[in-house]
């Protein structure tokens, strides 16, 4: 097994955490997209960035293809799949910088993070960043599971999981995923902030 992938398992509270937050940021990435704030390219580059910290087999090879699709080259392709972000575009870099902060730090970034993007790229954009990020986490979260079950069944499982834990997660989004669009549209009703500042558990 490539150590490029399974760099963390995240727990089912984690998972239900992801989706909510996915859902809660969608129309914003939306909005970002319709006005022309982030580009396919750019978003493909923070979903990137984000796979190569969590460590995503799936998704990995999902986004390549689209990254490839969308015009970048396989140097950058495979420069963000290393962590390195040189040959990312200067205007792009800091936005990617926050993707990889946000996964390493398990979707719990700095207040401080957020306030640097924000002031390079406004608010608008700034939430459609952060909603590509949360997306990518939720994605990443449920694709490992996919591959170690992949992987599994192959008879090459994976160390830093097990059967039940794979089957879990899979499953869990049947259940999670309503529940994390209702607790979103509560959230917004009641204009929850989109972020809640706090040290990674």
């Amino acid at each position: 097994m490539s150590q490029e992938f399974y760099k963390k398992i995240y727990s089912h509270s984690e998972f239900y955490k992801s989706l909510y937050e996915a859902a809660r940021s969608v129309r914003h990435l939306a909005w970002a997209r319709r006005k022309e704030l982030l580009s396919q390219s750019a978003i493909e580059r923070i979903m990137l960035a984000v796979t190569e910290v969590n460590g995503c087999e799936v998704c990995s090879y999902a986004h390549t293809k689209m990254a490839l699709e969308k015009g970048m080259s396989a140097k950058e392709i495979s420069d963000l799949l290393s962590g390195n972000a040189d040959s990312v575009p200067e205007d792009e870099a800091i936005a990617v910088f926050f993707a990889q902060h946000y996964a390493d730090r398990r979707g719990n970034p700095t207040e401080e993070s957020w306030h640097r993007l924000i002031d390079q790229y406004g608010d608008a954009a700034s939430k459609g960043i952060l909603g590509a990020a949360r997306i990518m986490t939720a994605a990443n979260i449920h694709g490992i599971a996919l591959s170690a079950m992949a992987r599994r069944l192959k008879g090459s499982p994976v160390s830093k999981t097990g059967l039940i834990y794979e089957v879990s997660i899979i499953l869990s989004i049947i259940a999670y995923l309503p529940a994390a669009l209702i607790h979103a549209v509560l959230a917004d009703l009641r204009k929850v902030p989109l972020l809640n500042f706090r040290s990674p558990q």
